[in-house]
């Protein structure tokens, strides 16, 4: 075991696959010499050669189109989109070619393509750089999107991600990079992909989230606590496909449950979970499941960027409406 940060985690998980399949090659731009903007391709290219991990263009949409084309010829590209905003540069790429190759082809070729990309607020990013926009990709079939939200997951995840035959999504919340360590295997492992994990167990409540959120519902949990309140947190992990099967069976059990997400309300993986709740547990529910979300607005400038998101505060005062309804 040794201590790692989220972004040694995901260091690692690239070091392991390109050590185990000479077909893994991870590009973008920056990722090569400079060792990505965020450093989590550090010392990759000395590693391993510029035909393994290289820089490209500053043109996403150029690396979504190589990332197809090294797909189809046996490759295990792992792109890297600089920030998640820039996603709209290479969505042709993402929903209109990587999520239907399987089912265009009738099965002959599939898109073993794993595209990383950072995400996320409260660390004063300029505009576009921030966006939560899971919901985009995730409402698309055919593609996977992961969301670790520790350093343990993020290697498990990724290394599971890069094996996978299909198009995976793997998002990584900038502000858990380098905020905790925690003990991570050193060797391989994998953490299936489409399973949540119950991070705290309860029997009030349920709290279902994803990402960053996860620490932010963690810390409401604690201080509900100390009104005598059990509640329990689900780290979702993958939010395409959910895991239906461990967010009912906590809803039986409770009785209660809301939805965290840092993205806009209108955004769609919090609203998906409540229906999912609604269609399969609605008789076991003892309240409405509401929602903590971001204001449907355009993500706000870095001055205000710390009343807009949403935070343990507000799930609280959530839960409590849920809780005494």
């Amino acid at each position: 075991m040794a201590q790692m940060t989220m972004i040694q985690a995901i260091t690692d998980a690239l070091r392991t696959e390109l050590k185990n399949d000479e077909n893994v090659l991870v590009f973008g731009e920056d990722v090569g010499v400079n060792g990505g903007v965020f450093r989590a391709t550090e010392g990759l290219h000395q590693e391993f050669g510029e035909d393994r991990v290289f820089d490209t263009p500053l043109a996403e949409s150029g690396i979504g189109g190589l990332a197809i084309g090294l797909a189809t010829q046996g490759f295990r590209p792992v792109p890297e989109i600089q920030f998640f905003g820039f996603v709209y540069e290479v969505m042709d790429s993402i929903s209109g070619q990587m999520a239907r190759m399987r089912y265009r082809s009738g099965g002959r070729w599939t898109a073993p393509i794993t595209v990383r990309s950072p995400f996320g607020g409260g660390v004063h990013t300029p505009e576009l750089h921030a966006d939560s926009l899971e919901g985009l990709v995730a409402s698309q079939p055919g593609l996977k999107v992961v969301i670790p939200s520790s350093p343990y997951d993020a290697k498990g995840l990724l290394i599971s991600s890069i094996r996978d035959n299909d198009p995976v999504i793997f998002l990584e919340h900038m502000k858990l990079y380098r905020s905790f360590r925690e003990e991570v295997p050193e060797e391989e492992y994998t953490i299936p992909l489409g399973k949540a994990e119950v991070k705290r167990e309860g029997s009030d409540l349920t709290i279902v989230t994803y990402g960053a959120m996860v620490h932010a519902s963690l810390k409401a949990a604690e201080e509900l606590e100390k009104d005598g309140h059990s509640v329990e947190v689900i780290d979702l992990r993958t939010i395409q496909p959910l895991d239906i099967e461990t967010i009912v069976a906590s809803v039986e059990k409770t009785g209660r449950a809301i939805v965290v997400q840092e993205a806009q309300k209108q955004a769609g993986i919090a609203a998906n979970v409540v229906a999912e709740i609604n269609d399969r547990a609605i008789l076991s529910l003892e309240a409405p499941v509401l929602r903590v979300a971001a204001p449907d607005t355009v993500y706000p400038f870095t001055q205000a960027e710390g009343v807009w998101l949403p935070n343990h505060k507000d799930i609280v005062e959530t839960a409590k409406k849920v809780l005494n309804f």
